[in-house]
């Protein structure tokens, strides 16, 4: 009672208390040395419980330390176009490189393709084969930079205004130069889909763009993981008929996998 009434922590909770503000501390150094933590690292690190690390990378992301990501955490990135594109980029990293290394494998010497912008789209950007010939086309500064040094690929850059969120390029100019020339396949990235309300985007202007490049392709790729999956956003897009064969990881319901083959969607799971 004398401690309940003078508000005074026993002993034991002092020390817990201490040890988590503790290793909370270095936690958020091992983010901001790494960049990116996983929770079973951290467990075997602190020998503590995979409850405990969530615990607490949930606490710092509330404080806006750092971001949660699916069985880790990524450093919080405040300020700079490219360094948010770079956070972005670590969230479900291994998942984005896998789903970008099949989309690449998918490119046939000879072709032309389209590349959407997007942290995704990047991976495979990376993974493109240096020694085929490809025409590509893409709003996508980065992915531009990318491949533009590669000898045997021709890139066409849409003009347009620049959006910060993608660092690519929108607006009626993107759309016109887009839409004036035809491609074999597109390898399109969303932020959302769902089998009813079909592929949407955060941003009007960006959703118009990815619109006018489904229209240009004979074929759509789209590479998006299941965190994207049964989740809208504020524009309109197209609907998912609209897409050939999908691209994504293996946490993707089977029931959605039969869903979409079933509607002559082909569905990699990789």
């Amino acid at each position: 009672m004398e401690i309940a009434e003078t508000g005074v922590a026993p002993p034991a909770d002092q020390a817990k208390a201490s040890l988590m503000i503790a290793r909370r501390r270095r936690i958020t150094e091992l983010v901001e040395m790494k960049r990116m933590v996983r929770v079973t690292e951290l467990v075997e690190l602190f020998g503590v419980s995979d409850v405990t690390i969530r615990n607490d990378l949930e606490a710092l992301a509330k404080e806006g330390v750092l971001l949660r990501d699916h069985g880790g955490a990524v450093a919080q990135t405040r300020t700079g176009l490219s360094t948010a594109f770079d956070q972005r980029a670590l969230l479900n990293l291994d998942a984005k490189q896998r789903i970008g290394a099949a989309a690449a494998a998918m490119v046939r010497s000879g072709e032309t393709i389209i590349l959407d912008a997007g942290t995704t789209l990047m991976e495979m950007a990376k993974c493109l084969r240096t020694d085929i010939a490809m025409t590509v086309i893409t709003n996508s500064l980065n992915i531009a930079t990318e491949i533009g040094s590669r000898p045997r690929a021709h890139v066409i850059l849409a003009g347009g205004s620049l959006s910060p969120q993608t660092i690519s390029t929108v607006g009626p100019l993107a759309e016109r130069d887009i839409g004036e020339l035809l491609a074999d396949t597109l390898f399109l990235a969303i932020p959302a889909f769902d089998p009813e309300l079909g592929l949407s985007d955060t941003s009007l202007e960006v959703a118009r763009v990815k619109t006018t490049m489904i229209a240009a392709a004979s074929r759509v790729v789209l590479l998006a993981d299941s965190t994207k999956y049964a989740t809208r956003a504020f524009a309109r897009v197209a609907p998912l008929a609209d897409i050939d064969c999908l691209i994504t990881d293996q946490r993707f319901p089977e029931d959605a996998t039969r869903q979409l083959m079933s509607q002559g969607i082909t569905v990699h799971r990789v």
